[in-house]
């Protein structure tokens, strides 16, 4: 075990993008576990859209990132050492550990890794990004079959799930994403019926033209400009899945939009949001799910791995630029 702890501590509260210097570079002795604690060496760190919402003050669902703490993020680890009967040394396990090479965690608070797939997928397809779209797809968005789902910020690690999911359960399936070869690898990879390149041409014209019977579910990832366009497409009865608002995120001003509203009274359709941690005792219903329709090849999922915790301030705007495909994960360490 090293004898240092590396770490990145969150220096200052971004306005607007986020830059290297909001965080500070820190080494300090490798913790030692007190009692019910286990000790994790991480290997993967998950990028996240919600970090940028962790970084800001005020209320939230979850409190923020305090100045001077280490960054929030979800890691992926071996253990190291534990003070609890559920994990010994050698385990692999996942929580909410921070940008560091340690994390020390109640054990309570990690989720023992025993399925069979790449480490990363604890990160990615069977981790929270998975549970996301798993949830807030067929919770709350109800696909049935012959509806048509459409789905921003498709190419992410979300999107690209939650379009799957709605194939599987016989939907048409359209995606929104940010260049062609995205669009393509949508429809040539991942089964999308189509999907749309907002950044050319019309978004609504070519939406309409993909989803000729109107839209009945749209997973949300974007908001702004985009949500306020899918609105005036909505059909009677549509259901509309807040799960982030990735256009406001980095935002100095208010974002223009949704001006549309009004299409949910004339449609009778209802709009939520969601917060994945509300749905914590049935994490294992999902990843159980999701692991076996990756398994029979059902589902595909795409990681973008990137080495080196220093990494991590300088490609977390990765995720705002629309420069990943899939799921932005920082290797930290070699795998055991």
């Amino acid at each position: 075990m090293a004898d240092v702890n590396r770490q990145f501590l969150l220096k200052s509260r971004p306005v607007g993008r986020i830059r290297e210097s909001d965080f500070e570079y820190r080494e300090q002795p490798v913790p030692v576990p007190g009692a019910g604690q286990v000790l994790v060496r991480n290997i993967y760190l998950s990028l996240d859209p919600a970090m940028r919402g962790w970084m800001n003050p005020g209320q939230s669902y979850i409190p923020p990132v305090a100045i001077g703490d280490v960054m929030r993020g979800i890691t992926v680890g071996r253990v190291a050492a534990s003070n609890h009967p559920g994990f010994a040394e050698g385990d692999i396990a996942s929580g909410l550990l921070g940008w560091q090479d340690y994390g020390v965690a109640e054990a309570k608070h990690l989720e023992k890794v025993s399925h069979g797939l790449p480490m990363t997928a604890s990160l990615s397809v069977l981790g929270l990004t998975g549970r996301t779209a798993y949830f807030g797809l067929l919770d709350i968005g109800k696909p049935e079959k012959g509806e048509t789902v459409v789905v921003s910020g498709a190419a992410g690690a979300v999107g690209s799930v939650v379009g799957q999911i709605a194939r599987l359960k016989g939907c048409r399936v359209v995606g929104i994403a940010g260049s062609r070869d995205k669009c393509a690898w949508l429809t040539g990879k991942l089964g999308f019926d189509a999907a749309v390149d907002y950044k050319t041409g019309d978004l609504e014209r070519d939406l309409g033209e993909h989803c000729p019977n109107g839209v009945d579910v749209f997973y949300d990832n974007v908001g702004g400009e985009t949500l306020d366009t899918v609105l005036r497409l909505i059909n009677t009865g549509a259901r509309i899945v807040i799960c982030g608002a990735i256009s406001a995120y980095n935002a100095t001003e208010p974002v223009p939009g949704p001006y549309n509203l009004r299409m949910l009274l004339v449609k009778r359709a209802r709009m939520e949001g969601f917060i994945i941690f509300d749905y914590r005792d049935r994490y294992a219903e999902a990843t159980a799910q999701l692991a076996q329709w990756v398994e029979e090849g059902k589902i595909t999922y795409a990681e973008d791995v990137v080495d080196g915790l220093e990494q991590a301030p300088k490609v977390i705007n990765r995720l705002f630029d629309g420069a990943n495909t899939g799921k932005l994960i920082i290797r930290i360490s070699d795998e055991p």
